[in-house]
């Protein structure tokens, strides 16, 4: 207990064993869902749900661990929402890619993230690109999951006449995904600790009484095989052959770029780690997460991410590297509760998918709308994603409309080389997936 106590430094931080240990626990029930959650968005891209749900906690596992071991900080790693998104509806769904092959893409943005972080090229990198469109970036990727998660409720559906219209609200499927939203918004509202994943309960609750979920033959069963995705992004690496998958690999390294570090600032600072306007260890808690995304393309999920809920941890109390390792060790633990996938279906996971999409649409009040010349490309970025169903073709939207505005307003000086280079390979990514 002392050589704990010292390692993660408690006097210092003002902890105990007990609040890192309830700190731990907290954090994972906060964010429990992403283990049902994401063998969902993945299934929809072809892949064995079973071994996603595997992958997705050895994963989520390891990089936390890490976190806490070597960064020493109390946040949590998983596979990020958003990401998962575009990996299955825009890459796998919408350009026609197998999964195989967009998994190799991970892999191969995974090495380049673990190369980046090593040599600390990966903070200019994300000091090259605007404020305003990393902000867009996460609030335009809220919009898209919320869409998806209303779209999965059967809220939103396709229509000939106005491309979209409001679902057959007599479905009962339909009615239990509203009520799980109903209940999950009424949860957050009242600061109810950990409300995602009690809402997912309430609703999986309900579904079952009333006969819209089937009651699952077990609780606690094997561990599902990784053999349907395991190493698969080894054998089709040789598929990163066109310009259009380089893209998609470009694509993965932006997204999960800005995700990890908007979130690793906001926790640090929530925590009080910022000294000076820096994060200590950064570079150790940036290459967490390239070792998670590393871990999770050999295992077979999506890109790995520090994760929002890791506040409600740091809420109860949690301060040290303690707290991710109880976390992570829960992952594992977790393993053996693959039954429960069967009781998780849309409607249980749609309110999921739009309470998250509403909680990154607050970036939108950060964006700087008096300035046309950047509020114009944000917004393009924002509207982008859900309007073309794509997260790429989002990105790209803006990016391009970027240095143009800036020039037409002589602050061309004030773009950085790499969004003119950004810019161009975009425009070809544009023309090579819709032409």
């Amino acid at each position: 207990m002392s050589f704990i106590s010292s390692y993660f430094q408690f006097d210092k931080l003002g902890t105990s064993f007990r609040k890192e240990i309830v700190a731990g626990l907290t954090t994972f029930v906060a964010m429990s869902y992403i283990l049902f959650l994401n063998p969902t968005v993945l299934g929809d891209a072809g892949m064995n749900k079973g071994a996603v749900f595997t992958a997705t906690a050895i994963a989520s596992g390891i990089a936390t661990i890490f976190m806490g071991l070597v960064a020493r900080y109390p946040i949590a790693i998983a596979p990020g929402l958003g990401v998962n998104a575009f990996f299955a509806y825009s890459v796998v769904i919408g350009m026609g890619v197998k999964w195989q092959t967009a998994m190799a893409g991970i892999l191969i943005a995974a090495v380049i993230f673990l190369l980046l972080t090593m040599f600390k090229i990966r903070e200019k990198i994300i000091d090259a690109i605007p404020s305003d469109l990393k902000i867009a970036i996460a609030a335009g990727i809220g919009l898209f999951i919320a869409f998806i998660g209303l779209h999965n409720a059967g809220l939103v559906v396709a229509d000939k006449s106005t491309m979209v219209a409001m679902g057959n609200l007599t479905s009962p499927t339909v009615l239990l995904a509203i009520f799980g939203i109903i209940l999950t918004l009424v949860l957050l509202s009242i600061n109810t600790p950990a409300a995602i994943f009690v809402g997912m309960i309430g609703t999986t609750i309900v579904g079952l009484i009333f006969g819209q979920i089937k009651m699952p033959s077990s609780i606690i069963g094997a561990v599902p095989s990784l053999k349907p995705t395991f190493g698969e992004s080894f054998n089709y690496l040789g598929h990163i052959n066109t310009f259009q998958m380089w893209v998609v690999v470009l694509t993965f390294l932006i997204v999960t770029f800005f995700d990890t570090a908007g979130t690793l600032i906001g926790l640090a600072e929530q925590a009080g780690f910022i000294e000076n306007n820096k994060m200590p260890r950064a570079g150790k808690a940036l290459m967490a997460d390239a070792v998670g995304m590393t871990a999770g393309a050999v295992l077979g999920t999506s890109p790995t991410s520090a994760y929002v809920e890791s506040s409600s941890g740091i809420a109860v109390g949690g301060r040290s590297g303690l707290t991710s390792v109880v976390t992570g060790l829960l992952f594992f633990a977790a393993l053996i509760f693959s039954p429960l996938l069967t009781v998780v279906t849309d409607a249980v996971t749609a309110p999921a998918l739009v309470i998250v999409g509403i909680m990154m649409a607050k970036n939108l009040k950060k964006i700087n709308w008096d300035d046309f010349a950047v509020a114009a490309p944000a917004f393009l970025v924002v509207v982008g994603m859900p309007l073309t169903y794509s997260i790429s073709d989002g990105i790209a939207l803006g990016f391009i409309v970027y240095p143009i505005t800036m020039i037409a307003t002589k602050r061309a000086k004030d773009v950085n080389w790499l969004m003119y280079l950004l810019a161009i390979i975009f425009v070809f990514f544009l023309y090579s997936t819709h032409s």
